[in-house]
Order: C-alpha cells, then structure tokens, then sequence
C-alpha cells in the first residue's frame, strides 16, 4: 500500500475517533488524553519494534536489516545489559515473554525465533504464515498482529494457531495494528504511522476506547521520519504505563485521563 493511502486511512480513524468522543449519547468508545510524568533516556538508533517491562527489567526489539537485535535495557539511565543480533537478512519486530522465553518476529521472513529469558541463548523457532508485527501473551496465547485489521492467536508451545478476530471500531476494520501489549485484559495496539493507541476486547476484536497520543512525539527528539510512535510497555510491578517511538530518544512514562 502507498504511504499516501497509509496516511488516508490512519487519518479517517482519527476522525472517526474524534467524532465518537464528541458524541456522548452513544458512549461506546473512551477517549483518553495523557499527562508525562516521567522521561527517560531512548537511544534514537533503535528502530522499536516491540516494548515490554518483566520483573523490573527493560527488554527491547529493534527492527531494520542489519540492525535488528533483542536488548535488555536499564530503564533509568538506558544502558544496555544484554544484547543479541539477529542476522542480517532478518527484519525484527514484535516481542512478548511466555514463561521462561522470549518471542520474536519477524516482518517478512516468517519466522519467530524463541530465545531464553536470561541467556539470550536460541532455544527453538516457527514458521509464521503472515508477515510479523507485534506479538504479545495474555497468559495463555501469543497474540499477534500481521498489518491487518486480525489478531492472530497462538498456543506458544506447538505454535499452532487456535483463532483469530477481527479488529473494529463502531463496526469499521482497524488496520495497521503494530506493537502489541496485554495489559489487565485488554490488548493495547499502536496504530501505524498514527499517534493512536487502540484497546481491544480480545474476545471480540471491539476497540472500547482509544488513547490520543498527540503531540508527544514533539517532546523528544526524532532521528528522522520513520520516527513514528511504536512501543507500549506496561510495569505491572509498579503500575506505570511506558510509551516510545522508533528512533525517538525518550521513552515516557504516561498517566492517563478520560476525555470529557
């Protein structure tokens, strides 16, 4: 798909967003606006393809061939304690934590290479039959999203897909779901190229509300225009939202409030 059409899509969700939130006799969908209580340093190389805090660690997968790598991170200062390459034909994505591993996509390989969780070590990998976006574990299933407007659900141990749902807003497909995260069960997806993040009932793919994002991507410094907003982390230890961007140097710690 051309960027233009990208941008024409992602542009008729904002304004279907900013319609809903105008129109409370209906009150489905929540708006949500933000206030950054906390910054932290990002490196403005890092391509962020997926996001996630685990027992008080940072983890990190970056994309872009022959730059993409797995990293666990300090989150107060950003320096890197672990990190792992991938090849150089592999473009990575997504990341999520299973257990005592660490899943990877990939964009247009297809495969999803599993690592251990504290060495980093390689310990399997699958075949995944649609592009890789952003992956994340609701405790019992990989979730993941392909571009599409699905979400694609996984048993982590076999790799077999159980079931798949649609992803809609007052009955209209959202596509370009990007990074995924769970959070008290709900899936929580960047929407690409927007400064959107959409929450969704993962049962029946209905976005309840929507969190607007504007304007912070003008609080950091951005290493170019590929430096949209990607990357949701949730530190259920410390009950605190993180958010990012590709190529952005900030990762910001965000506290939300319904739109009224």
């Amino acid at each position: 798909m051309m960027h233009a059409q990208i941008h024409l899509t992602v542009r008729r969700l904002l304004l279907l967003v900013l319609f809903i939130g105008s129109c409370g006799a209906r009150g489905e969908v929540v708006i949500y606006d933000y206030t950054v209580v906390n910054t932290y340093p990002h490196n403005t190389r890092y391509f962020t393809q997926g996001l996630l805090v685990h027992e008080g660690h940072l983890y990190e997968g970056t994309g872009r061939y022959g730059e993409s790598a797995l990293l666990q991170m300090r989150l107060q200062d950003g320096a890197v304690i672990k990190r792992k390459a991938l090849g150089n034909r592999y473009f990575g994505e997504g990341i999520t934590v299973a257990g005592d591993r660490i899943y990877q996509l990939t964009w247009r390989e297809n495969m999803v290479f599993v690592h251990d969780l504290e060495t980093f070590d390689s310990v399997d990998s699958h075949y995944l039959p649609t592009e890789g976006w952003g992956v994340t574990f609701d405790g019992e299933h990989l979730i993941i999203s392909d571009g599409s407007d699905r979400l694609f659900f996984y048993d982590p141990d076999g790799f077999q897909e159980v079931r798949q749902v649609a992803v809609t807003i007052e009955g209209r497909p959202v596509r370009f779901l990007n990074e995924l995260e769970y959070i008290n069960g709900e899936v929580w997806a960047n929407v690409w190229t927007s400064n959107e993040i959409v929450r969704i009932d993962p049962l029946t793919g209905e976005i309840l509300s929507v969190i607007d994002l504007r304007g912070l991507r003008q609080q950091t410094e951005a290493g170019s225009s590929d430096a949209v907003l990607n990357g949701i982390a949730w530190d259920a230890d410390n009950n605190r939202l993180l958010v990012t961007g590709k190529l952005w140097a900030h990762i910001f710690e965000i506290e939300l409030h319904q739109r009224h």
